[in-house]
């Protein structure tokens, strides 16, 4: 932890301390328990920034479960997110390499990812930093899609990944993993956690982790390729996570949550060097959950996060530092079954850099409400808030969301949306930003007809998302914009996202299928020109089976042509992977579990001139204490 952490922390302690009096003031009822494995039914907390079972989300929504996650096997969030659908994956080399997540055709720096409800990523470049997040310290994983910026503000066009690490309860446990793979890859993770009993209750987890492989060459010879070098690009990334919850009355709650993770890796910028990049994550948040009175709960949360970079390459050492300071204070209402809900939120960002021009910082201050509606059959939620930057000024973001169940299991949705995005430091700093560059403005409209029972689910979504002032960058910059030498970020009139996303699987007997599609076209209205790098068809297929001890899995993901450029003269080759995976319970909390990806070693670029792993394998032992 840094020093400057350490001091928001010790400023945080008395509005915390104010808070819990004012909390024991008014109330000592019975605290609502908020976690989903408390919860009598599945819950989703990212939808309306609070629990809420999913069968009353209006929003369009995917979780990935822990159980998911172990059974599948995979050491890259990125890789695992792939598989899911209205989510493309783009990635300069192997894991450790820099990497982007779209959502519906949108950028990476157009959605918003939060760990345990703390926003990460990087204000130089946008977005979250996904090689630095390590899967081993996941327990779960929240996808909304579509705009939620009435929500959670700025950058949340596409949709809101949230991130939850592993928390504490009930009696101690432990949990080790230790794997190893091809191009040299090993891994460890460990962690315990557990609760006190007692009124005074304390709830903890740690979990710490090392991973690192050899790798193979980032980048490939091609024509114009001046990066290719033939060496052995691999990585190293250790972290931590951790959660501490003190119930110190009944109904009020102090904790804190952290994650840091450190990437050094290896890539590739030309002959002769080895170029190295090492990324670091900080995240850490302190907050006071008090249920105030029967019906009054309120959440204020004070947070910290980092995203450093430094690197040493061909063309030079530099240095690129972000920091975002958090305050939030959210008000739940329960009003008959419904529930009204008020956020006051401040965002500091600040950037230093050893590039002279990519230095600043902005402030945002934020007041957001809005009003869940449950009323027999009819779901309903609005939402409006407003964000003021020093920056760029005031935005005024609303969402309307509509839900009928027609039976237990079949529900139709129906939304409507704005969001906005601020230009990075990056977009409006030279060498590659311009001074005049606005904020993207989206109107989004979206249709979903959803069904579930206990064997079989089943949905379909269409989408209609409107982007104006959409910034692009272009190398070269062209002329009637600017003179940049390196290219640059500049605003063109429009562009459109439109798609339909599938989802269905079922379960037979001892078999699992699964499969998702999504047909979509993000364009750029201006030039008539296909965004770059998203495919027109992608999705995915998958049968398990499970029998006794053994889970045995095959996974085909495919994806239709794609560009690497916004000129549409770069193609990228279609693709479709096959994977196989497996898990057997060896009895007395042990496992053994094994991944088999690219079985066919499918040769295929996610970016052009980038090199991506041929057939590798990785297997492991697992101790799950229960």
């Amino acid at each position: 932890m840094t020093l400057s952490v350490l001091r928001h922390v010790a400023v945080a302690t008395k509005p915390l301390a104010i808070a819990l009096a004012i909390a024991s003031a008014f109330s000592s009822s019975s605290f609502a328990q908020t976690t989903q494995e408390k919860s009598l039914s599945p819950v989703l907390v990212t939808a309306t920034r609070t629990p809420q079972s999913v069968k009353e989300v209006v929003s369009d929504y995917l979780v990935i479960t822990a159980e998911e996650i172990a059974r599948s096997g995979q050491i890259s969030l990125t890789d695992l997110l792939q598989q899911k659908r209205g989510i493309e994956l783009t990635r300069n080399g192997g894991i450790g390499n820099t990497a982007s997540v779209f959502i519906r055709g949108a950028a990476n720096y157009q959605s918003i990812v939060l760990i345990d409800g703390v926003r990460i990523g990087s204000s130089a470049s946008g977005g979250a930093t996904w090689e630095t997040i390590p899967l081993s310290q996941i327990d779960h994983v929240e996808i909304v899609y579509g705009p939620l910026s009435s929500l959670y503000g700025a950058d949340a066009m596409g949709g809101v990944i949230q991130i939850f690490t592993r928390q504490g309860d009930g009696a101690p446990r432990a949990n080790v993993s230790v794997g190893v793979g091809s191009y040299g890859t090993r891994n460890i993770d460990v962690g315990v956690s557990g609760s006190t009993s007692g009124d005074i209750k304390l709830r903890y987890a740690l979990q710490v982790a090392r991973e690192s492989a050899d790798g193979f060459s980032a980048s490939k010879p091609g024509a114009g390729t001046f990066t290719y070098n033939p060496d052995k690009d691999g990585y190293k990334r250790e972290s931590a996570s951790g959660q501490l919850g003190l119930t110190v009355a009944n109904g009020h709650e102090l904790g804190l949550v952290f994650l840091q993770s450190r990437l050094d890796a290896q890539f590739d910028a030309g002959l002769g060097l080895d170029d190295r990049m090492v990324q670091k994550l900080e995240n850490i948040a302190l907050f006071s959950k008090n249920q105030l009175t029967q019906t009054w709960k309120s959440q204020f949360q004070i947070a910290q996060t980092a995203d450093k970079n430094h690197t040493d390459a061909s063309y030079g050492v530099s240095d690129i530092d972000t920091k975002q300071t958090h305050l939030s204070w959210q008000n739940d209402v329960a009003i008959g079954n419904d529930v009204l809900q008020m956020i006051l939120e401040r965002r500091e960002e600040k950037l230093d850099s050893t590039n002279a021009n990519l230095v600043g910082k902005r402030i945002t201050n934020s007041v957001a409400a809005s009003y869940q509606l449950r009323q027999g059959n009819h779901l309903a939620s609005f939402a409006l808030r407003k964000d003021h930057s020093d920056q760029f000024g005031s935005h005024t973001t609303g969402n309307i969301d509509y839900g009928y169940r027609i039976t237990d299991a079949l529900r139709v949705n129906a939304s409507a949306g704005t969001s906005f995005r601020v230009p990075t430091f990056y977009e409006f700093s030279l060498p590659y930003g311009i001074a005049a560059n606005k904020p993207e403005k989206g109107k989004n409209a979206e249709v979903g007809i959803y069904y579930a029972n206990k064997e079989s689910q089943l949905s379909a979504v269409y989408y209609r998302n409107h982007i104006t002032d959409l910034l692009v960058f272009a190398s070269p910059c062209p002329v009637e914009v600017a003179t940049h030498p390196y290219g640059c970020s500049y605003n063109v009139d429009q562009a459109l996202l439109t798609g339909v996303t599938l989802s269905a699987s079922t379960k037979r007997n001892q078999f699992t299928l699964r499969g998702t599609l999504d047909l979509q076209d993000p364009r750029d209205e201006t030039t008539n020109k296909r965004l770059a790098r998203r495919a027109r068809e992608h999705g995915s297929l998958a049968l398990e089976y499970t029998a006794n001890a053994a889970n045995v899995g095959a996974e085909f993901v495919f994806s239709s042509h794609r560009f690497d450029d916004i000129s549409n003269r770069n193609r990228l080759g279609g693709y479709g992977l096959l994977n196989l995976y497996a898990n057997y319970d060896l009895g007395q909390n042990w496992s053994l579990f094994g991944r088999w990806n690219n079985v066919t070693d499918k040769n295929y670029e996610l970016a052009r001139n980038y090199a991506t792993a041929g057939s590798n394998v990785f297997v492991g032992v697992r101790y799950t204490m229960k």
